[in-house]
Parts: C-alpha cells; sequence; structure tokens
C-alpha cells in the first residue's frame, strides 16, 4: 500500500473536472450536502469552524499523528476508494467492449471474452457498496463484519460526502445501468454468482483480504448479507427522492452524453471518466480525521 498524506491528497483534489461536474448536478438527489471542498486548510476551517491559526495547527499536526498512524484505519480507507475507483475503470472497459460487440458484428468475438455488461455492472455495484462499508469499519475503528453498525450510521448519520458518495452510487451505478428494478436484478444476480465470477474480478482480487467471511462461499455471503440489509435503506432512498431514470437524464445532461438513450454505454462512460469514490472518499476521511483531532486538541 502506497497512499500519499491525507493533506497532500486533498491539495491534490480537482476544483473542476468531469467527476466535479457530476456530483454538482447530482445535487438535486441528497439537496445542500456535498461542496468540493479542496485543500486540507480549507477542510480544517469547514470541520472545526474555527479561525485561530495556532489551534488549527494544533489540530493539522494532530490528524496528520491520527493518519500515519499504522494502528489506525484511515490510510487503508483511502486505498480501498483508490482501489475500486482504479479497477472500476477496467470493467467499465470491459462492459463497453461487451456492448460494442452486441452492436458491431465485427467485434462479436469480444463477446466470447468479456463478462455479459449487466453481470459487471452488477459486481461493480456491489463490490462499491461492501467497499464504503469495510472504509466505515476502518476509519471508525471497528470490526469489518459490523454491518449492524454501519447501516445504522447509513439510517442516522450520514451526511455530506458520504451521503453523496453513497447517491451517487445509487445512481450511477444502480439506476442507469440497471434500471429501476436495479436492486432486484442485483439480488437475483448475487444470489447466482459461482466462484469464477468473483475470482477473475479485479476489485475482488484486489479487496478480497479486506472482505470477512473467509473462504469464497463465506465472502459471498457476507456480500449478499451486507446488500440484504441495505436492501429496505436503498429502495426506500430512491422512492422517497422519486428517483427515475428520467430525472436523472435531465440533471445530467449537462455532463453525460445520452444520446439514443443507450443507458449501457452511459454507465460505463461514466466508470471510465470519473473518480467520485476517491475523489469523496479522500473529503470523507479528512473531515473525520479532523473532526477526530479537534475533540482530542
Amino acid at each position: 500500500m502506497n497512499v500519499k498524506s491525507i493533506d497532500v491528497l486533498m491539495d491534490e483534489l480537482p476544483e473542476n473536472n468531469l467527476t466535479v461536474k457530476m456530483l454538482n448536478l447530482l445535487d438535486f438527489v441528497v439537496p445542500g450536502e456535498w461542496e468540493n471542498t479542496v485543500g486540507f486548510d480549507a477542510m480544517l476551517e469547514k470541520a472545526t469552524e474555527e479561525n485561530d491559526e495556532e489551534l488549527l495547527e494544533n489540530v493539522k499536526e494532530r490528524a496528520l499523528e491520527l493518519y500515519n498512524d499504522s494502528d489506525e484505519g484511515y490510510q487503508r480507507a483511502i486505498w480501498l476508494y483508490e482501489t475500486v475507483d482504479t479497477a472500476g475503470t477496467a470493467m467499465g472497459l470491459a462492459a463497453l467492449a461487451n456492448k460494442t460487440a452486441e452492436k458491431i458484428s465485427f467485434l462479436s468475438f469480444l463477446d466470447k471474452i468479456t463478462p455479459k455488461a449487466d453481470n459487471i455492472q452488477v459486481v461493480d455495484f456491489s463490490l462499491k457498496f461492501v467497499v464504503e462499508l469495510i472504509a466505515f469499519c476502518k476509519i471508525n475503528g471497528i470490526p469489518g463484519d459490523s454491518i449492524g453498525d454501519f447501516i445504522s450510521s447509513l439510517t442516522d448519520n450520514y451526511r455530506g460526502e458520504s451521503l453523496m458518495r453513497v447517491a451517487t452510487l445509487i445512481c450511477v451505478d444502480g439506476l442507469i445501468p440497471l434500471g429501476p428494478d436495479f436492486l432486484k436484478k442485483t439480488g437475483k444476480t448475487l444470489s447466482g454468482l459461482k466462484a469464477p465470477d468473483l475470482e477473475n474480478n479485479s476489485v475482488f482480487q484486489k479487496i478480497k483480504e479486506f472482505i470477512p467471511g473467509g473462504n469464497f462461499s463465506g465472502k459471498l455471503g457476507f456480500i449478499n448479507e451486507a446488500f440484504t440489509s441495505a436492501k429496505d435503506w436503498m429502495d426506500d432512498f430512491v422512492s422517497s427522492r422519486d428517483l427515475t431514470l428520467n430525472k436523472l437524464k435531465d440533471n445530467l445532461s449537462g455532463a453525460v452524453d445520452w444520446a439514443d438513450d443507450k443507458l449501457d454505454f452511459v454507465a460505463a462512460t461514466i466508470d471510465i471518466t470519473t473518480n467520485y469514490y476517491e475523489h469523496t472518499g479522500i473529503q470523507t476521511v479528512a473531515y473525520r480525521l479532523i473532526e477526530r483531532a479537534y475533540e482530542e486538541v
């Protein structure tokens, strides 16, 4: 694991790119929850609501100490957010290749060597959700199988960057590629997964050591349990906000080309061109670090 210092990561966040544009356009889903805070010092002031320079310097020093402590899980959480986005790009390319093969006979051989796009998207969605759970446990210093604590926090405490990330997951990795019945489709696909479906997956290979469950069947069982536990919350999230494909199309038209309403292509393109998990994940870790350091100082 080779992760940059959290202050460097915050300072290097882009103020405006396709990821930022997409997140801003999704503000209608969780109004006012997210702003693109760039720079560690800016996050210091936001999280502490202080402007005393000496105090802020002490908080920053403590936050960096916590981040660099190998017994803490902050660096691992950053690594997980980065990994799921980087590997997601490869999965997006695979899905795009598969869908292209369906449309162009000359490339039909790709259909024999690339997974079906829906399977890719379901696994992508499920593993990103599991990474959210594991990263939550790492940040909060609790066991990685604490599904109940995570669901309780998701229901009562998720705010800001964290809520924006989960909202985006539901929209661009759930609704857009898999349709309005994405939860039902995900549950059905997960229940039918076999060892090769995950063992050949680049995200799973990279994060599997952090997924509780021991052997393959145990890890798949954990993924299923995590999804099942959060299914009602996600279903309520979609229905309470009346999220539809048409609403997403209308609001994301400034960032995504929806030509011919080919949603599978749109989803794969988003995977390839954005890194919303890494971007908001860095902001989440910085905020939580500063929040804890401020309490301790």
